[in-house]
């Protein structure tokens, strides 16, 4: 995965610039490159290893109308065959096992039966995944064929059936121009697994995503999906508690790179998911060059797609700070060095337009509040104090929500803070919006927060609110 990996994500950085929202015809062209040997784990390598070494009675099944004579007599003509000895056999009959593969995996319901078809499925595919053409060519007959029988065995609910399926899948759908009519079931069945209690389960469906993702329309398919989104940025967000390495987060944020290329996604994906300071945190923690590459390219692609939804939270999310410090090391790839300069220079040009008062509305917007000098500068509140009121009072309700919302306690001190400011002068009208919004009474409740910093600043909230009579 990693040589793969790194290569697709250094050619693909090579076209990144050229592209329109359609994207080029030369990044469509990457997807010759996705292939089955990029998507393994340690863990499927043994699975599959222990399933090749058990013996399924073919007769008994025969015998029992699960099978006919003639499928028994390929399969064991096959089976057990090393990758020399499959050679000759796939290059003279490989549509005719393409075509028994696909009715076998239709037509069987018996887990054991189904765990050794996907292991000689496994075997036809292993270093030769050009063979993947056959199947499409042997079920271009059948309107069911060639997706299917995988998107059938997905709902089986045994494990290794439904991730050798789904690598199956994603290379049949990677290797035509032919659009899978049920993506997104793929997608809803993977957001379960991005759910999943087993790392091994987590990292090989992100994995799959990677390989999906370099197919523009899949990655609308993906955002529409109920919950994906959520869950795949749930996964980076708690890297650092899952203990995931440099190469899992890698394969994470690689994945959240290509869906920038998506112009609505781009616009829409901080304000979602709060995206933007979860991959500032990473960047300043990255050992590796390649997660700080894709990283900034990531950023890069915000800027690009859409300024006007990102700019602000990159802002608040001391992103301009971090891009001067990078800009001082040396690189290795030279456009690193070029995507930490742009986002330099626009996020510089963008800070020089932006009024004090704009970054503390892009804090509130973002939920990012910390102790900035807007918030801790009594003639700031003097002068803009009233201004959380405009607009059907919309900035005092995102203070509100952040009050309620929030579980940082930092965020949560300076919420108060600000309420306590807020209504320090704007004494007119502070106290009954402060009512009707329900701001007041969270406040009070802060009083008994676990945290010190949070009590305090609740407290002295309160009492300003208590002195205006």
């Amino acid at each position: 995965m990693l040589a793969a990996a790194d290569a697709l994500v250094q050619q693909t950085s090579q076209h990144h610039r050229q592209e329109t929202d359609t994207m080029s015809y030369a990044r469509n062209e990457l997807i010759e490159q996705v292939k089955l040997t990029i998507i393994s784990h340690p863990y499927l390598d043994d699975m599959l290893d222990k399933i090749r070494a058990t013996e399924i009675p073919w007769e008994d099944y025969k015998n029992s109308g699960l099978i006919t004579e003639d499928e028994v007599a390929m399969i064991k003509h096959v089976e057990n065959k090393n990758v020399d000895d499959l050679g000759p056999i796939m290059s003279e009959h490989g549509l005719y096992y393409a075509a028994l593969y696909l009715e076998l995996m239709q037509k069987l319901a018996r887990v054991d039966a189904l765990q050794k078809v996907l292991i000689l499925i496994h075997d036809m595919l292993d270093g030769n995944e050009e063979r993947i053409a056959l199947f499409h060519e042997a079920g271009k007959n059948a309107a069911e064929f060639p997706f299917d029988p995988f998107h059938k065995a997905l709902r089986i609910g045994d494990e290794f059936i439904g991730i050798q399926s789904s690598k199956i899948l994603t290379l049949l759908i990677c290797s035509t121009p032919q659009r899978d009519i049920d993506i997104h079931e793929f997608f809803r069945w993977m957001t379960f697994q991005l759910q999943s209690q087993h790392q091994h389960v987590i990292e090989l469906n992100v994995q799959i995503l990677d390989a999906l993702f370099h197919i523009p329309a899949y990655r609308q398919a993906f955002w529409k999906t109920s919950h994906a989104i959520d869950s795949l940025v749930s996964i980076l967000k708690n890297a650092q508690g899952r203990n995931l390495g440099p190469q899992k987060i890698y394969e994470l944020t690689f994945a959240i790179w290509l869906l920038t290329f998506d112009t609505e996604i781009a616009k829409n994906l901080d304000k979602k998911c709060q995206l933007i300071l979860t991959l500032v945190e990473l960047a300043k923690s990255a050992v590796k060059e390649k997660i700080i590459r894709v990283i900034i390219a990531t950023f890069r692609n915000l800027i690009e797609k859409a300024p006007a939804e990102n700019m602000s939270a990159m802002l608040v999310a001391k992103l301009l700070p971090l891009c001067e410090h990078l800009a001082t090391r040396k690189w290795t790839d030279q456009e690193i060095a070029d995507d930490i300069e742009f986002t330099r220079a626009e996020l510089q040009q963008n800070f020089q337009s932006l009024t004090t008062f704009e970054v503390y509305a892009s804090e509130l917007e973002t939920g990012m509040l910390q102790w900035s000098p807007s918030h801790t500068s009594e003639n700031f509140w003097k002068q803009n104090a009233a201004r959380l009121n405009q607009d059907n009072q919309q900035l005092l309700r995102q203070l509100t929500r952040i009050l309620s919302t929030s579980t940082n306690p930092t965020v949560l001190a300076v919420a108060c803070y600000d309420v306590g400011q807020y209504v320090k002068y704007n004494a007119k009208d502070g106290k009954r919006y402060l009512q009707l919004l329900g701001a007041k009474q969270r406040v009070m409740e802060l009083m008994t927060h676990e945290d010190a910093n949070v009590r305090y600043h609740a407290l002295s909230s309160t009492q300003k609110y208590f002195a205006i009579t």
